[in-house]
């Protein structure tokens, strides 16, 4: 009896369908499941008292608390200028249209560390903008403007390229159509327009949202790093592990990943609830 070649057998079996998708779900478990299981396994294994005894610190508190204006600030600003900006790159056509669309992806590019030098150079202390502020009493570097700034300009093109795509996928006959039945340009933005780009508007902001609370590299160069007082939540995280504090690092770095998570899950869970569809 002829024996058969297991590698020949199980490679017939095998499409290239389900090659393709088991290589991908390794991708992801070695990728992102691997080491978020292992930060969530050194918090597990660390004593539940140490871990919300370094939570609820004092300097611990007041970094999430900074953090969370940051984001609040970056959202409300970003959706706003983010939605006239895609509103204008997609219904308008002027002269420097193309310029405008490359520096809306500059943030993508530059490094945020490169980023924080750069509002350094433009608000320090030796700079014409940097002393006209202190002149008058405005300290933007080492302050909470500065690290507003490099949280808006990290952040700056998530909106804007969620959005774009969705404006041009949809077009402008439902528009055109409400502005002949009599609607006015604030009752079609809200009726027509606002509901066909909520999802994409909606991704905009969830990223922006984990954006903001997951920046380090602009907000360290800008901010200092001053417990108490500059330190946002990523920063805490870094300097509680520089200090050896595994325990309380580990932690808080655990609470900004279910938070991001929980921002992305919810998107994804709301939009298949009103589409009525199912997990495939």
């Amino acid at each position: 009896m002829k024996r058969t070649n297991p590698v020949k057998f199980w490679a017939q079996r095998l499409s290239l369908r389900h090659v393709l998708t088991g290589m991908v779900l390794l991708w992801v478990l070695l990728l992102i499941l691997f080491p978020l299981g292992g930060m969530f396994q050194k918090v597990l294994a660390a004593e539940p008292v140490s871990c919300l005894k370094s939570l609820l610190a004092p300097s611990a508190r007041l970094s999430f608390k900074l953090t969370f204006w940051l984001t609040l600030g970056a959202v409300i600003l970003n959706t706003f200028f983010g939605l006239v900006i895609a509103l204008i790159l997609v219904r308008q056509n002027f002269r420097g249209k193309l310029l405008l669309e490359g520096l809306i992806d500059l943030p993508f590019a530059v490094s945020p560390v490169v980023t924080g030098f750069m509002f350094i150079t433009l608000f320090g202390n030796n700079s014409i903008m940097g002393h006209f502020f202190d002149e008058k009493g405005i300290r933007i570097i080492y302050a909470f403007p500065g690290m507003m700034l490099v949280t808006l300009f990290v952040t700056f093109p998530f909106v804007i390229r969620e959005i774009v795509p969705v404006l041009k996928e949809y077009g402008v006959e439902q528009e055109e159509s409400a502005y002949v039945l009599g609607a006015s340009s604030w009752q079609t933005f809200r009726k027509v327009t606002l509901p066909s780009i909520k999802w994409g508007l909606l991704y905009g902001i969830t990223l922006t949202i984990a954006r903001s609370i997951g920046e380090f590299g602009a907000v360290l160069v800008v901010s200092g790093a001053i417990i108490n007082k500059t330190q946002t939540a990523t920063l805490y995280v870094h300097q509680q592990f520089t200090d050896f504090n595994y325990t309380g690092a580990f932690a808080a770095a655990s609470v900004l990943a279910l938070i991001s998570f929980v921002f992305i899950m919810m998107i994804q869970f709301s939009q298949k609830k009103v589409k009525g569809g199912t997990w495939e």
